[in-house]
């Protein structure tokens, strides 16, 4: 098999990946427009990985404004089978202290149409699977990992995912809380849905930086008190990838691998060229199957 790639997108406090060798920073374009900021592609060991700023150097980015469709295209384009998500979450659970690390496997989309959440549309429509939305086997490799670095680890979990840019009212948190969520969240929604049209493996390490608004011996969240954290918790995050990134096997994901390829519906004929070129380097494999 070819040399694994793996795309990391770094969340709130992480803006750089050290100890790459072979280092080149790419400016790209993509049919939806620039990906947040420049990709870093460099080698960690016998791994190519790719890393992109969720919300640009500097956080330039509101969660309702990263640019997720040019993120992942950008990343299948330069041939990524797996993306590590780095994200910065409220805790929902007492047990899930601030500075607690979650692996989640669920998520619930609270976000509300603003994002657009599919590559799918304008003359090609498909639909994909999604009632397992996280990797299992990138989600074991980075248990393991967290383990391994150090941290204390949660294994699953399902992370809300909320519009923002405001935290929750105490009444959203509650709810929240009443639906057995363990974190929240604003960036993980379309992310992972368009990871899963793009037919790579997707897995996320949420590390918590508060307890939202819920804990009635805790202030309320504000952003001093999330930076602080985060900042605490960015040297254990490069820490968490650089050792997943070793881990992660040569075989793709069987969940993931594949999963477009009955996805189309849109008679072979009738697909505009326009459209198909730009989906090219997720799709182009599996025009003219038939649905």
């Amino acid at each position: 098999m070819s040399q694994r790639i793996v795309g990391v997108i770094g969340g709130s406090g992480l803006y750089e990946l050290e100890g790459l060798e072979n280092v080149e920073e790419i400016d790209m374009d993509t049919p939806f427009g620039k990906p947040s900021d420049a990709i870093i592609s460099g080698t960690l060991g016998d791994v190519r990985m790719l890393f992109i700023p969720r919300h640009g150097r500097g956080h330039r980015f509101t969660p309702s404004e990263v640019p997720y469709l040019a993120n992942i295209w950008a990343l299948k384009k330069l041939g990524a089978q797996w993306c590590i998500s780095v994200s910065a979450v409220g805790s929902l659970r007492k047990k899930v202290v601030p500075g607690h690390v979650v692996i989640v496997d669920q998520f619930i989309d609270r976000t509300k149409g603003i994002r657009p959440s599919t590559f799918f549309g304008h003359g090609i429509v498909g639909h994909v699977a999604f009632g397992d939305p996280v990797s299992p086997v990138l989600a074991k490799v980075l248990y393991k990992a967290a383990k391994k670095a150090g941290a204390t680890v949660h294994k699953g979990g399902t992370y809300v995912c909320m519009e923002g840019p405001q935290f929750s009212t105490r009444a959203e948190s509650e709810l929240y809380r009443s639906w057995g969520a363990r974190v929240i969240g604003m960036t993980n929604i379309p992310e992972a849905k368009l990871a899963r049209e793009a037919e790579i493996a997707y897995a996320t390490v949420a590390l918590a930086t508060d307890y939202d608004c819920w804990h009635p011996d805790h202030d309320d969240v504000s952003v001093d008190q999330v930076v602080a954290t985060v900042n605490k918790n960015a040297a254990l995050a490069k820490e968490i990838i650089a050792i997943a990134a070793g881990m992660i096997p040569d075989e793709l994901d069987p969940l993931v691998d594949g999963a477009c390829k009955y996805a189309v519906m849109t008679r072979p004929e009738l697909l505009p060229e326009e459209q198909k070129k730009a989906l090219d380097p997720l799709f182009g494999k599996y025009w003219g199957n038939p649905s």
